[in-house]
């Protein structure tokens, strides 16, 4: 009987173009960087571009520059969500046909409470609104999705308490989680190494992808980075510092030492590349912390 090979790894960073990188997604791209290479495998970008009115004109071309100063070059051409709009449209059509979408005109004021979990006002509809904007959900059932993500170990929760999602919004905008998943797999994703803030979302994806009879890639996900006052999570919203592009060294051993590594301070004295082989070399999943959060001053 044949041996069966391992599916090649394919592991990808998929930055929106809200505002330039910082320090938080600089640790996160370095994290899927480093799991790939020390795995052998491809390392994609995709510009998660599906939002216009969040996105800051310059930011991609800010984003790749940042990226490739800081020595993390990508395999293969940058994919952008804005071009693959078809794409996302068959899938909803696919879903819609299959009985597992329905249209919700429900308002913000009548969600205003609800912590996100939509309690099915609209499950019963069938047929568009008319002149009238609605969204796109789709119909989740109670089961249970469980699954090992590679930092935070086991996890399971009910579809139930995350509550029908939106697949595509009122404003005609395709939803994060559809095209993430629609991606993942044209891509052909086997690993995803990202924030804590995303793991909530890994159920909703893990149910779509079986809904489409789509792969599903193994998670791993890291703890976010917080602010040094407030403990809020580094992000472009919070006006987190753009990452300086002309001195990318320090910033880059001390990402290392957010992910579980113990860089020796001599490595500040090697060039960009050579730091990035000795993280590749040194890399193991296993020390990254266990935890949703790391505060910005236990980094300093």
């Amino acid at each position: 009987m044949p041996i069966a090979k391992e599916k090649p790894y394919i592991g990808r960073f998929a930055p929106s173009p809200s505002g330039p990188l910082h320090f938080g997604s600089l640790v996160a791209a370095l994290a899927s960087y480093l799991d790939a290479k020390a795995s052998h495998g491809l390392w994609l970008v995709r510009v998660e571009d599906i939002d216009p009115p969040r996105e800051q004109p310059g930011a991609t071309e800010t984003i790749l520059m940042a990226l490739d100063a800081y020595g993390m070059h990508w395999d293969g051409e940058v994919l952008y969500q804005s071009k693959r709009e078809e794409a996302y449209q068959r899938v909803l059509e696919q879903l819609w046909e299959g009985g597992l979408l329905y249209p919700c005109n429900c308002t913000r004021k009548k969600l205003a409470g609800l912590n996100g979990v939509y309690p099915g006002f609209c499950r019963q509809k069938t047929s568009y609104p008319d002149n009238e904007p609605f969204a796109l959900r789709l119909k989740c059932t109670d089961s249970k999705i469980s699954f090992r993500d590679k930092i935070q170990g086991d996890q399971s929760v009910r579809l139930a308490d995350l509550g029908d999602f939106i697949l595509r919004r009122k404003d005609l905008l395709y939803a994060y989680q559809l095209a993430v998943c629609v991606d993942d797999q044209y891509q052909g994703v086997t690993h995803i190494v990202r924030g804590y803030d995303l793991l909530d979302s890994t159920p909703r994806q893990l149910y779509l992808q079986s809904l489409l009879e789509y792969r599903h890639p193994v998670y791993a996900h890291i703890p976010v980075i917080t602010q040094v006052a407030g403990g809020e999570k580094l992000s472009k919203q919070n006006r987190a510092k753009a990452l300086p592009l002309d001195y990318p060294r320090p910033l880059l051993v001390k990402a290392m030492k957010a992910l579980g590594l113990q860089p020796d301070n001599d490595l500040l004295a090697s060039s960009v590349d050579e730091i990035l082989l000795w993280g590749v070399e040194q890399w193991d999943i296993n020390k990254v912390p266990k935890v949703p959060e790391i505060p910005m001053p236990m980094l300093l």
